[in-house]
């Protein structure tokens, strides 16, 4: 590894005050050091390392205009962190293939990067599956252990929020996560499949709820989306996959 020509190795480098002071402050190569150790800490998957909000694409063929305004949103967010975000966070709804993961992630590396915050990535559907797992008494994880993070992390991206087939347990455990984050005033950006509507969504018959769409509060209860109402800043995003056509895979 080649030593800092800056700063010699050391991680600080002087310089002189409009007052003619000497003072040091932190190389830009600790600084960038710092940068990917908080970036590491904040465990994005690797399939969602290089999003950023610079990358979001909004101008292909057919795009829909929520688009650009979800991403205008999400920049005009990331300026504001934290001063005048007041604790609050972000919650991308939408269905399937319009990058509200790619959004939540490009929000998280750009607060890790401009603003120095320690956040954290989590796949709603996996932290469940990892604290069920945790009550094996083989394992030696618990579920204080798992939920600490979560609990700890300055900003927290909650991916694919509503994943998991909804029960009595499922419902407890959102509630301490959002409750706790919510009373800390701790930031939390939140990604969802399931629209925003309560449980139900209003339909009577048994037939019409058997053949309706579920609902965000189908699967999170209707009480933990009032929660989301106060904490959040609703993204509603709209639009065909755009993974079927601009991020189709390929070879070569």
């Amino acid at each position: 590894m080649s030593t800092c020509t800056i700063c010699g190795g050391i991680g600080l480098v002087e310089h002189l005050t409009e007052k003619g002071i000497w003072v040091s402050r932190p190389c830009e190569c600790q600084q960038m050091e710092r940068y990917h150790k908080r970036l590491a800490s904040a465990k994005i998957p690797e399939r969602y390392r290089h999003c950023s909000l610079d990358s979001y694409e909004t101008g292909f063929r057919g795009a829909n205009p929520s688009l650009a305004q979800a991403l205008m949103t999400a920049r005009k967010y990331a300026e504001a962190y934290p001063i005048d975000t007041g604790g609050n966070g972000l919650l991308f709804v939408g269905t399937a293939g319009l990058g509200k993961t790619h959004l939540a992630v490009g929000v998280l590396q750009r607060l890790v990067q401009e603003r120095g915050v320690h956040g954290l990535f989590c796949d709603y559907r996996e932290l469940l599956k990892n604290i069920q797992n945790s009550y094996n008494s083989t394992v030696n994880t618990t579920e204080l252990e798992l939920l600490k993070p979560v609990f700890a992390a300055e900003v927290l991206v909650l991916d694919d929020l509503g994943a998991q087939k909804p029960n009595e347990w499922v419902w407890d455990t959102v509630a301490l996560i959002l409750n706790t984050r919510y009373n800390n005033r701790q930031s939390t950006i939140i990604t969802t499949n399931y629209p925003d509507l309560p449980a139900g969504g209003g339909v009577q018959t048994e037939a019409q709820r058997a053949a309706r769409e579920q609902t965000l509060g189908d699967r999170i209860g209707d009480r933990m989306r009032s929660r989301l109402a106060e904490m959040c800043v609703r993204i509603e995003m709209s639009g065909e996959d755009f993974r079927q056509s601009v991020k189709r895979a390929r070879f070569g």
